[in-house]
């Protein structure tokens, strides 16, 4: 329906613009007849003008340009394009000798020749002027609604990979989680309850919280603490924990668990197969949108080099897709492994 009045409006519109030259071109030559009388006979040939463009037009639109889009042989659509112009010539010069000299305006127009040069080269001009500016605005139509269809698939791809990405890391995650739990059950430990109640915390934060597009800072930290509580009950003093914050608005927005693989990364990789005393220092800050994060663990001949690990490599390809300014440097020593984090959170993309 739509569709249907914007074509209405365009031919009304040039309607009303032809008729306007048509009138103005005229008029010397209608001077007995009445303003309102040389308005009606422009109208009326501006009109009965109108058919064979608009054959030309839709023809072209509707069956020319689809085939030439579609692949099919150039030459042979060309040729009835052409084919096509010359009949709507052909229509255009008999409605205009037969029609309109003899009906619109019969005592002004003498008989002339019905395709002398001047003649068909001034219907040329005049079917080709409007059909030109129909088809122009067909295609440029056409243009913008693939590049909306392209931006809408690129989007899906992108929604889809990172629901798939944020998939694999709730797993993931889990997985270490429980290996903690099973480590603990088996010796009987009476911290196994407080760690099941935190990791229900934790779940319940990834079910109904993780699945928006953003939470916040103060979300994001909230879950790391509760995970550094579960790693601090399951190494003990064996563990050298450090947690600063300096953040100055935690209602700032950024993407969930995007923190946490880093976390999860210094104790799957680095402490927990460290033999040793072992340390992991986490700084946290947030000023101005951007947030920069910091994170140093203890390693034993670069173990925790984990470039390829599920983690890393995931949340590598979200920042990739949610954050257009961001900086990550992964430094993997002989005995310290550590992450350097930089993001402006005010450069998140929308999918």
């Amino acid at each position: 329906m739509k569709r249907t009045l914007l074509h209405l409006l365009f031919w009304m519109v040039y309607l009303l613009q032809d008729s306007m030259l048509e009138f103005l071109w005229v008029s010397p030559s209608v001077q007995h007849y009445s303003t309102s009388q040389q308005w009606w006979m422009a109208m009326h040939a501006g009109a009965c003008l109108l058919l064979p463009k608009l054959l030309f037009t839709y023809c072209v639109i509707y069956f020319t340009i689809p085939a030439l889009l579609q692949g099919k042989r150039l030459w042979r659509e060309i040729g009835k394009g052409l084919l096509l112009l010359c009949v709507t010539i052909v229509a255009y010069r008999l409605v205009a000798q037969y029609y309109m000299n003899v009906y619109v305006y019969p005592d002004i127009f003498k008989p002339s020749p019905l395709f002398s040069p001047v003649l068909v080269l001034f219907a040329f001009m005049d079917i080709g002027c409007v059909s030109g500016i129909a088809i122009t605005l067909k295609l440029l139509r056409t243009q913008l609604g693939a590049k909306e269809r392209e931006k809408n698939l690129v989007k899906e791809k992108l929604e889809t990979e990172l629901r798939f990405l944020r998939n694999q890391i709730n797993p993931h995650f889990l997985f270490n989680t429980l290996n903690n739990i099973y480590a603990l059950a088996r010796k009987q430990s009476p911290q196994t309850a407080p760690v099941v109640l935190k990791l229900s915390q934790l779940l319940r934060f990834m079910l109904y919280e993780s699945g928006s597009g953003q939470v916040t800072v103060a979300a994001e930290i909230r879950v790391l603490n509760d995970y550094l509580e579960l790693e601090k009950i399951r190494y003990n003093n064996r563990l050298q924990l450090q947690f600063s914050l300096n953040v100055d608005d935690e209602t700032r927005l950024i993407a969930p668990l995007l923190l946490l693989p880093f976390v999860e990364n210094a104790f799957k990789h680095g402490v927990s197969e460290s033999r040793f005393h072992s340390f992991v220092h986490i700084q946290l800050t947030l000023q101005n949108g951007l947030l920069t994060f910091q994170i140093e663990n203890t390693c034993e001949n670069g173990n925790a080099a984990i470039s390829d690990k599920i983690g890393l490599s995931n949340v590598r390809r979200q920042l990739q897709l949610m954050y257009g300014e961001h900086h990550l440097q992964i430094s993997n020593g002989t005995d310290t492994f550590s992450v350097h984090l930089t993001i402006n959170l005010n450069s998140y993309a929308k999918i």
